[in-house]
């Protein structure tokens, strides 16, 4: 017994000594290598993984008894939502990036090394990214766990079974995935000991399992959650009556929750729940008619209610909370379609402290929503109170009678007019948010008085009073409180106000304004750490306003102004702390010192569109190791770094658009394997595009690549991976031979101005393609028939085909791409009819086949179906017969060119319809043309990138965007049209272009053709119009080219600016036109009479101006004939007369 007692003290002894000497278990070490070798590390998560002591590494912890690893403890920071910000770089969004961490996580598969750690009690790997993984099976083996969270890690698949062997685990977060699918599995019933449950965020389906009530220590349950899952409850609603411990409860999207009233009822009896929520179950009135008040209460305890997301109309609801629940704290009630009359319900809940009734149906007076809480005591409990995104109107009203309210928000409404004098905020308040409503004038002096206000929001308004005031009416006790002030996007004007006065204040942002000066000096004691001076009219050297800048800024956003100057080579001694650093389009000059250094706490770095010059090397970046974004586009700089350079910090956003990088394709990028964004176009690469650049494709699950308008070559190797590019550009190179198909899983692909030649692999092979909704193919060396392969693309809303040598005809398939936007053929050598499958395209905003050898008849479908059609070209082809009617159906039309046919008959009268060509159009009326992406990253407009090839003014021009949007035209000419210019084509006010020369129009101008005044380009040349020049064409003043040559036009040209500034020669050929231009005067300043031209009814001129001239020409050859034989008679009398 005694040498088993010394035994065991030797055992104890030697476990305590090894304890002691830091070494953790061999095996369980090399597992956690072979863990590390498995994943990619973003950021350095497991930069501490090389000592021999695996126990001291990050994340890990051991027993101190038995040195076995008992907690893995990896959180990443993972939220791919935040990658792409700088894409919203002057949205209202950005201010909420600034004060995002620094971003690390782990990503790539969960090796099964990990069933080695079999002491491990503590799993957390939540807000990674294990992408196109499942959860693994091998987890069960660990069964000593208690915690395990992989929340938030974006894993699919189904939950494996074996985690119900986990029998010791009391908390099990799986939440958020997304991915994960089918049904839940009825085993986890089995883990008796857990107390809590969170599967909510995922795609699951089919019915809860009803073993989830043998969880009897269950604390708290989330279930359900997302917008694309279809989980139900069982009628039977007795499992969850066994979960008395129940505290927490989400069924949130339960989609036939609304069908059960039942389940309310037992949730109702659940003894301690606290926290209830039913968001998104499609609750409405009607589902209240079941229960009656006075035999249904929720438990006491219950004091969170979350109804959020469903379809409450009646103020019912309100009241029948008031009588159901007695102790509610906190109430959401935002997304539905309450009125601000019902909220009167609530005056007596005297318990209430958060009230949220954001995006209800509230568009009363604001006054007469809150005077519903005056009379009741909810006025003294409540502390919280959000009603953004109504229709609120009404000014700011006194709200002193909120005597504990801490927060108000009244954002995204349409509050307006100027804050009263005198009105006075809760003695309490601490945050106040009026962003995006339209108020005017000022902050009153009342405002400054509220001695608790923290943060106070009054962005985008159309305030413009002097900001000098404002600042001195926030002067009093609040200058000591206030840490967060946003003022952009108003109409302040004038010089920036000294700043100093707010002691505590952390974030200013009074960007989008109209502010000049220098920032008054700021004592060293500030603690502001954001500054936002984005889009306003500094314009100020830079090393002078950077002097006047605290040295704790960790943001500094200078943007979109007119500063001058380069960066002071002493950037990182004056701002030691900063994170971001935006000087982007301003005017800074000159070149960038060999001294200068960069702060090396530094993660973003925007310097584009600039007139910078100069080399940057690797010690401009020196130590820089937090660098995650690099901006430098636009700007005359070189890059001459070292291909290890920035080795120690993987950049997510490049940008280096027409800097110099080349010639040679930069190696550095070799190292560099974290970037989504990727700009280095137009930077003087040449040669052909490294292996290793193509393998980075497969890098990350979202990328942004442009290596567009260089001079690379070669093919592209047809990879075979799944990643989705969020745009990628190979446009303006010199690439070659096939487009490999792995392209294919990009949204946006421009392949334009290159040397493919086949396009049928990337047509033809594979499935179905969900995620590609632009393709651009133009300017290419594709021939041959265009693959009939379209059916794949379901959510193709861009096609450009345009500039190629495709022949023969429009493949049917293409009639399958039903979300269609753009279609652009232009200049190939496609041939037969336009085919009447197109007419399922009814989204297309946008049909251009110009110059190719179609024929036949224009389709009246067009007009009947193609309704949304705002740009329609046809031109350069060999079309036929009339317009049809139906082409007066496209109300939306903004240009509409069938030049260059064989069109016949007359221009219908019915082209008043063309109703968006009757409104006049400005710049600020452009809103682009969009189209809808949804994606399992994104859902989101983007904007389509329209461009069209038009005569104008003697010569094809491009037009693109914003220009082709504001223009609008109309262009017939050459083809074979008759008749009378219609008179209602007086009535589309908007034209900017109408072009019907080289036809045979007849009749006169007509006389009102003066109210198309913004008209910049009339033709209506080489015709048979008669008559005078109607004198309301000189009120037409921004007429640039007229041409009105080659016509039967008499009288006098009307006197303005622009009819005498032409050219004679857009006169000439007429009847008998005078005045300037032209040097024939007019006769008494009067006009003579017109000519009389007859006309047969079959169109046909009687005395054309072929008949004109063959007489003339016959009159001639016949006078000069006969002068000629008499002559030659003359001479032979007088030879005879000579010879006798």
């Amino acid at each position: 017994m005694n040498i088993l007692k010394v035994m065991m003290f030797v055992f104890v002894v030697s476990v305590v000594l090894h304890v002691a000497h830091g070494q953790c278990i061999p095996k369980e070490r090399e597992a956690l290598f072979q863990f590390k070798a498995a994943i990619v590390d973003h950021r350095g998560m497991l930069s501490s993984w090389t000592t021999p002591d695996c126990c001291q590494w990050e994340g890990i912890r051991c027993s101190n008894l038995t040195a076995h690893i008992i907690s893995l403890h990896l959180p990443g920071q993972y939220h791919y939502e935040s990658l792409f910000l700088h894409y919203y770089y002057e949205s209202y969004s950005l201010r909420h990036y600034y004060e995002s961490p620094s971003r690390r996580y782990i990503s790539g598969e969960i090796h099964k090394s990990l069933m080695e750690l079999r002491h491990l009690q503590y799993f957390n790997l939540s807000f990674n990214s294990f992408r196109g993984t499942n959860i693994p099976e091998f987890l069960g083996s660990l069964t000593n766990l208690r915690y395990l969270d992989l929340s938030s890690c974006r894993f699919s698949g189904q939950i494996p079974t074996q985690i119900s062997s986990l029998s010791h685990l009391k908390y099990l977060n799986l939440a958020d995935n997304y991915y994960l699918n089918g049904s839940i599995p009825r085993e986890i019933g089995n883990l008796s000991r857990l107390e809590y449950l969170d599967l909510s965020g995922n795609s699951f389906e089919g019915y809860i399992p009803s073993q989830l009530g043998n969880l009897s220590n269950l604390h708290q349950l989330y279930l359900g959650g997302t917008y694309n899952s279809d989980l139900k409850i069982v009628t039977s609603d007795q499992w969850l009556s066994n979960l008395n411990c129940l505290t927490h409860l989400s069924f949130d999207s339960i989609s036939n929750f609304k069908s059960s009233p039942s389940w309310l009822r037992t949730i109702a009896k659940l003894p301690k729940l606290r926290e209830l929520s039913l968001s998104e179950c499609g609750l409405s009135d009607h589902f209240l008619f079941s229960f009656n008040p006075s035999n249904f209460n929720f438990s006491t305890s219950l004091s969170v209610l979350r109804l959020s997301d469903n379809s409450f109309t009646q103020p019912m609801i309100l009241q029948w909370l008031s009588n159901t629940t007695s102790n509610l704290v906190e109430l959401d009630l935002s997304w539905n379609l309450l009125k601000g009359e019902d909220l009167k319900s609530f005056m007596n809940i005297c318990s209430l402290h958060s009230l949220y009734m954001d995006r209800n149906n509230m568009s009363e007076d604001l006054l007469s929503i809150l005077h519903n809480f005056f009379s009741g005591c909810v006025r003294y409990s409540l502390q919280e109170l959000s009603l953004t995104n109504n229709q609120i109107t009404g000014s700011i009203p006194d709200l002193s009678a909120f005597s504990n309210l801490k927060m108000l928000d009244l954002s995204y409404n349409q509050l307006s007019g100027k804050i009263p004098e005198g009105t006075r905020l809760p003695s309490h308040l601490e945050q106040m948010l009026i962003g995006s409503n339209s108020l005017e004038g000022g902050v009153p002096k009342s405002f400054g008085n509220t001695c608790t206000l923290e943060l106070l929001d009054l962005s985008f308004n159309k305030l413009s009073e002097n900001l000098t005031v404002i600042f001195n009416h926030l002067s009093g006790c609040s200058r000591y409180s206030l840490r967060k002030l946003y003022l952009d996007q108003n109409k302040f004007n004038g010089t920036l106000p000294d700043f100093s006065i707010f002691s505590k204040l952390e974030t200013l942002d009074i960007s989008r304004n109209r502010l000049d000066g220098v920032p008054k000096l700021l004592h060293n004691g500030t603690v502001l750490c954001s500054l936002n001076l984005f889009n306003n009219s500094l314009s100020e050297n830079l090393p002078t306003i950077m002097h006047h800048l605290p040295s704790s800024l960790q943001s500094l956003n200078l943007g979109m102004n007119q500063i001058s100057g380069t960066l002071p080579s002493n950037l990182a001694t004056m701002f030691p702390s900063l994170k971001e650093l935006y000087l982007d389009s301003n005017k800074l000059n000159g070149t960038i010192s060999e001294d200068l250094r960069f702060p090396t706490e530094l993660e973003v770095l925007y310097l584009k569109s600039n007139s910078l010059k100069g080399v940057l090397t690797d010690s401009h970046f020196y130590n820089m190791t937090k660098l995650e974004r690099l901006i430098l586009s636009d700007n005359s700089l070189m890059l001459e770094v070292s291909q290890n350079w920035v080795s120690t910090s993987q950049l997510e956003i490049i940008e280096l658009r027409s800097c110099k990088l080349g010639p040679l394709f930069p190696k550095w990028l070799e190292k560099q394997n974290e970037f989504k964004t990727l700009d280095i176009s137009n930077s003087g690469i040449s040669g052909t595009v490294p292996k290793w650049f193509w393998t980075k494709f497969g890098l990350s699950n979202w990328m942004s690549i442009n290596i567009s308008c260089n001079n690379l070559q070669g093919t592209i190797p047809n990879l075979q991976i799944e990643t989705t590019y969020y745009s990628l550009s190979l446009a303006s190179n010199q690439f070659e031979g096939h487009v490999p198909s792995f392209l294919r899983s990009s949204i946006s692909l421009d392949l334009s101005n290159n040397k493919f030649s086949n396009s049928s692999w990337f047509l033809c092979s594979g499935g179905v393609v969900e995620t590609l909704y632009q393709l651009d193919f133009s300017n290419n060396k594709f021939s041959g028939q265009i693959p009939d392969c379209w059916t794949h693309f379901k959510s193709l809303a861009y096609l450009n085909m345009s500039q190629n040598k495709f022949s023969g005809e429009i493949p049917s398939s293409m009639g399958s791409l039903l979300e269609l936007h753009v279609l652009l053929l232009r200049n190939n050598n496609l041939s037969g009819k336009i085919p009447s499958i197109l007419k399922n395209c009814t989204q297309l905003v946008m049909m251009d086949i110009t110059e190719n050898r179609l024929s036949g008849s224009i389709p009246d479908w067009i007009g009947n179906k193609l309704s949304q059609l705002q740009f329609l070209s046809l031109r350069g082809n060999y079309f036929r017969g009339s317009l049809p009617l139906q082409i007066c159906y496209l109300k939306s039309i903004q240009l509409l060119d069938l030049s260059q046919n064989n069109l016949s008959g007359e221009i219908p009268n019915c082209i008043k319809n063309f109703s968006s060509m009757a409104q006049t159009t400005s710049l600020r009326d452009y809103r682009g043309h969009q189209y809808l992406v949804i994606t399992y990253y994104t859902s989101d407009n983007y904007l389509h990138h329209l461009n069209a090839i038009l005569m104008w003014k003697g010569s094809k021009q491009m037009f693109t965007n914003i220009g082709l949007s504001l223009l609008k035209s109309i262009d017939l000419s050459n083809n074979q049209l008759s008749g009378e210019i219609p008179k209602e084509i007086e009535g589309l006010f908007g034209l900017v272009s109408l072009n019907l020369s080289r036809n045979q129009l007849k009749g006169k101008i007509p006389s009102n053709v003066g109210k198309l005044t913004s008209l910049e380009f009339l033709d209506l040349s080489q015709n048979q119009l008669v008559g005078s020049i109607p004198s309301s064409l000189a009120e037409i003043d921004r007429l640039t080219m007229l041409d009105l040559s080659h016509n039967y036009l008499s009288g006098k040209i009307p006197t303005g600016t622009q009819l005498q500034s032409f050219d004679a020669s857009n006169y000439e050929d007429n009847v008998d036109l005078c005045g300037p231009p032209l040097k024939k005067l007019c006769i008494g300043g009067v006009a003579r009479q017109e000519p009389i031209v007859k006309f047969q009814d079959d169109d046909n001129l009687i005395f054309d101006r072929e008949y004109y001239i063959s007489m003339t020409i016959g009159f001639v050859i016949s006078f000069w004939g006969s002068v000629w034989l008499y002559v030659m008679r003359v001479v032979k009398v007088l030879k005879r007369l000579h010879t006798t």
